[in-house]
């Protein structure tokens, strides 16, 4: 769909900030098609939803609120400091934490009902003492099967308790695929393989392996729990198919700050790394890498303005992109300063800037800055009962 040029002004908003909306509705679509992956409305408590990183950039606590309304039991946050925060809001759902247990934090973790993914021999065990002492509380075991990276070596389980730990409540077994994003990657079904030898030695455990990316790779990936982050956000975790099946939830515009007709031949930005010949239109926007749009967008990022697409021209600064709006201006479009341009849209989307900043989704998403006004549509949907919502 063309999106004309919004006809809004920054100042009436009392400033220049560029503006972030977060679409809730599609948010919350994205999750039940996940959820459907994995059974259907009526197996909603096999869909978590990972909420780390501040939601991915967009908001831990409407995008938490907004998917447990829609019957998401299960979260999943980086930090015990991301987990107090939720369950000050969400006070209800499994909250499990991913960084693990470190020392002389188990009260922290029972005071507000988190539930620690344990990463080596001593969290277990640590976990099971205070767990004896105290009373079962649930957590993950998170084993390795090939990231190297945080989890349980496999020979690790052998010096463990598993009674004491298939005891514990909630239990879930997991492991992190690497390389999900590349279906034809053996490493996949290796990780699969390892990951199904271990589930029977933790058998009152719910099972978990597949993240966004693994929900696509099959029905034997997808185990008791899916764990999707990305694509509840409107990232592809189909990308060797091309076409994504989540919809868009992020649109993000800048105002432009001012326009330039350029009447002689000259050199745009830092370094003088661009050059402009006439009859051309410069526009500046306000926005830059402090605000999350890469300086490795440099010459090389691009707004949609009024559904043509703009190259960004010369280094992207702190605060400030410069965009040639020629092509734009040539078709009749009204810029002027004020005017809102887009440069996340369902036209432009966060994986398209990503590839054009030779990076993933996943960093543009978390980098966005604080300081855009952000909307979201759909927020008051949070505060409806999710029974009967299917």
């Amino acid at each position: 769909m063309t999106r004309r040029a919004d006809p809004e002004i920054a100042p009436q908003s009392g400033g220049s900030a560029g503006l972030l909306t977060i679409d809730l509705d599609a948010l919350a679509a994205n999750w039940r098609l996940l959820r459907d992956r994995m059974g259907g409305p009526q197996a909603g408590g096999a869909c978590a939803a990972v909420v780390k990183a501040d939601g991915y950039g967009l908001g831990a606590l409407p995008v938490a609120r907004r998917l447990a309304a829609e019957g998401c039991t299960t979260f999943f946050v980086a930090s015990v400091e991301e987990g107090v925060a939720l369950r000050q809001s969400l006070p209800e759902p499994e909250i499990f934490v991913l960084n693990g247990l470190l020392p002389d934090t188990a009260a922290l973790f029972a005071r507000h009902r988190l539930a620690p993914c344990l990463n080596d021999p001593e969290q277990v065990k640590s976990w099971l003492a205070h767990c004896a002492r105290s009373s079962p509380s649930p957590a993950a075991l998170h084993v390795d099967t090939g990231m190297t990276r945080l989890g349980l070596d496999p020979d690790d389980l052998d010096e463990l308790d598993l009674d004491a730990a298939n005891a514990l409540p909630g239990l879930i077994l997991m492991s992190q695929l690497a390389c999900a994003d590349e279906p034809g990657h053996p490493l996949n079904r290796q990780q699969l393989a390892d990951f199904a030898k271990l589930r029977p030695r933790v058998a009152a455990a719910r099972a978990s392996l597949a993240n966004s990316y693994g929900l696509y790779l099959g029905s034997d990936y997808r185990f008791d729990l899916g764990r999707p982050g990305y694509a509840i956000y409107g990232g592809n975790p189909t990308p060797a198919a091309g076409a994504n099946p989540m919809r868009p939830v992020v649109r993000l515009r800048a105002p432009v700050l001012q326009l330039r007709e350029i009447r002689n031949s000259r050199t745009v930005g830092y370094g003088a790394t661009a050059r402009t010949e006439p009859p051309a239109w410069i526009a500046t926007l306000a926005i830059g890498y402090a605000d999350g749009y890469l300086r490795s967008l440099s010459s090389r990022g691009g707004v949609i303005v009024d559904g043509c697409p703009c190259p960004v021209t010369g280094r992207v600064s702190m605060d400030l992109l410069t965009v040639d709006v020629t092509d734009a201006m040539r078709a009749g479009s009204e810029i002027r300063p004020g005017t809102f341009v887009d440069l996340i849209n369902d036209e432009h989307t966060i994986d398209d800037v990503a590839d054009r900043a030779g990076t993933i989704g996943y960093e543009i998403l978390t980098g966005l800055g604080s300081r855009y006004r952000r909307r979201y549509l759909g927020e008051a949907e949070a505060a409806r009962p999710a029974q009967g919502r299917a």
